[in-house]
């Protein structure tokens, strides 16, 4: 599909069709690599990860920002390129953070029901790198690390009204990110009616909802899509489950759609069957992070939620989403083999 999807978008940009396919090549084998190695290290080393990857983590997602070692693209500064790699530090985040959150939480136990205690500093740690990810900007990445933060505590015993009390203290300051910037207001005012500005901030979503109106069933055929011949724009990244249903219809869209099913139902069927708390906790976030962004990603282009740049996990281009989502899948099949072991 990102071969499908990029090869004229490569063609026009690089005067090379296949340069963001075999640039994405690279990025599978580097993430098969990570794959293999995080299946094979054990829980115990992982958890020992979890506070260096943070602080790492950290660091870049400060660094990102700084004038000059940041990339900028499209108005976002999210990128920090190392020669001919460049690399997306909120990829990283959501790996670092889940880690993060699985060892301290087993590590306090039913502590974690205090609130100022045991609660309070997961969510100033959540806060901190959701408030650097918003900087950049990135609203995507940064509701899908608010969600893992609550999910995870919801999981380890958090009171529901602690994490309800949180969530409205949070809802100002989430109106006030929102109005802050005049395309954040225009988005929403499109998802509510595209066609009132059509030809503008209307018009990639417009011409998503012909991408999947004209793939009808069965598709046009592979390689066959009419949109992606710059009438959908990201069409090998934010939009590329678009193209997905043109070319190989209903039907394509459905079993995508059941693969990524299927993941989140094997993932939490492997965190009842894990009696130890960090390996429990790290499959949850795990399987919410791959569900979550690929939900959001299918809602997006389908209309059903505001518009939002976010990839299609294994599927859309993106070296950076690439080779943490495998590295994520290795840890969850690491999980796994030593259960059944």
């Amino acid at each position: 599909m990102v071969l499908s999807t990029s090869y004229l978008y490569a063609q026009e940009r690089f005067s090379d069709g296949t340069f963001l396919f075999r640039k994405q090549l690279i990025a599978v084998g580097v993430g098969v690599v990570a794959l293999l190695v995080s299946t094979a290290i054990s829980p115990t080393m992982v958890r020992r990860l979890a506070y260096p990857l943070l602080g790492g983590t950290l660091l870049v997602l400060i660094l990102v920002l700084v004038p000059g070692i940041g990339v900028v693209h499209g108005g976002a500064r999210r990128w920090i390129s190392l020669g001919s790699f460049v690399f997306q530090p909120a990829e990283l985040a959501k790996l670092s953070l889940v880690l993060y959150l699985a060892h301290s939480l087993a590590k306090k136990g039913e502590k974690v029901r205090i609130f100022s205690v045991k609660v309070l500093p997961h969510l100033i740690v959540g806060g901190v790198f959701i408030g650097l990810v918003l900087m950049e900007p990135d609203f995507g990445v940064g509701l899908i690390l608010g969600v893992l933060v609550l999910l995870l505590l919801f999981v380890a015993g958090a009171k529901l009204s602690h994490l309800l009390y949180t969530g409205l203290a949070v809802l100002p300051f989430l109106v006030i990110y929102l109005m802050g910037a005049d395309y954040r207001l225009r988005r929403l005012a499109v998802f509510l009616d595209p066609w009132s500005d059509a030809s503008n901030s209307g018009f990639q979503i417009i011409q998503s909802y012909i991408a999947f109106g004209s793939g009808q069933f069965w598709g046009r055929g592979l390689g066959q899509s009419r949109q992606k011949l710059f009438y959908l724009p990201e069409a090998h990244t934010d939009f590329i489950y678009s193209v997905i249903a043109e070319e190989l219809g209903l039907l394509g869209a459905l079993l995508v759609l059941a693969l990524f099913g299927l993941i989140v139902l094997r993932g939490f069927r492997l965190a009842m069957k894990i009696h130890d708390p960090f390996g429990q906790y790290l499959a949850i976030g795990l399987t919410t992070l791959l569900g979550l962004q690929a939900l959001i990603h299918m809602g997006v282009v389908m209309g059903l939620m505001p518009t939002k740049g976010l990839v299609l996990p294994f599927i859309s281009y993106g070296g950076s989403a690439m080779v943490v989502n495998l590295t994520g899948a290795g840890l969850l099949l690491g999980l796994s083999r030593r259960r059944i072991g």
